[in-house]
């Protein structure tokens, strides 16, 4: 018998002689759980006010957002966690297991393409990596991924934004949160629940115009009842 082989029966004896409270405990490495799937985008474009972020997603609907704002100063690294709907977390994998992500099924090959920024998928699971790099695509999974991603990336940018304006620029709101909202209509911002304590902070200020915050609550009305961050 190999070595491997009789470190396990011998691990696996010691595990069944235990007494039962403690046998959960001591349960051998080779059945506990595998790590949940995950998939990471990372966007990168000089030139925009968010000129870099990196978003982790994984089977659980967990995730993490870090990005970096353009400032006159320096760059401010911004770092949260997130949860997003059970919804948007199945699309997610459904669409990035229907597809491989290699150099040739994401990047198109068109010629003369403008720069729309750096965009970088990557799916890990405890069978592998997977990862692919592009401008542009042509490959519907990978376009859908994409504007999940940036529609995500888009509502949490636009919520640091409404938090600055409310401390800072209350009248500023005004236009702000329209153009929130015009983002939510085309698509553009997804997963407001990343964002309701925000619109809650709004909504509930009696120093916010009352328009500012009728507009808060209605966008609050469209998060699912269900989304974790409600």
């Amino acid at each position: 018998m190999s070595p491997g082989r009789l470190s396990f029966v011998y691990a696996t004896l010691v595990v069944c002689l235990l007494p039962a409270e403690l046998r959960a405990q001591a349960t051998p490495a080779a059945s506990l759980p595998t790590p949940h799937a995950q998939v990471t985008f990372r966007f990168e474009r000089a030139g925009l006010p968010v000129p870099r972020f990196t978003l982790d997603v994984d089977e659980r609907g967990s995730g993490t957002y870090k990005a970096e704002e353009a400032s006159t100063a320096a760059p401010q690294q911004v770092e949260r966690s997130i949860a997003i709907t059970e919804a948007t977390s199945k699309k997610i994998f459904v669409l990035v297991r229907g597809v491989q992500l290699t150099a040739e099924s994401c990047a198109s090959k068109a010629k003369n393409i403008a720069d729309t920024g750096s965009k970088t998928l990557t799916y890990a699971s405890p069978e592998g990596i997977s990862s692919c790099t592009y401008n542009y695509t042509e490959n519907k999974n990978v376009e859908a991924l994409t504007t999940i991603f940036q529609g995500i990336a888009e509502t949490l940018d636009q919520g640091r934004h409404l938090d600055f304006l409310r401390r800072f620029d209350r009248l500023g709101l005004d236009d702000a949160i329209a153009v929130l909202a015009q983002e939510v209509s085309d698509g553009r911002a997804l997963e407001l629940g990343a964002i309701a304590p925000s619109l809650h902070a709004i909504a509930d200020d009696p120093e916010v115009m009352q328009r500012v915050r009728a507009r808060a609550a209605t966008l609050l009305a469209q998060i699912p009842t269900d989304s974790p961050s409600r």
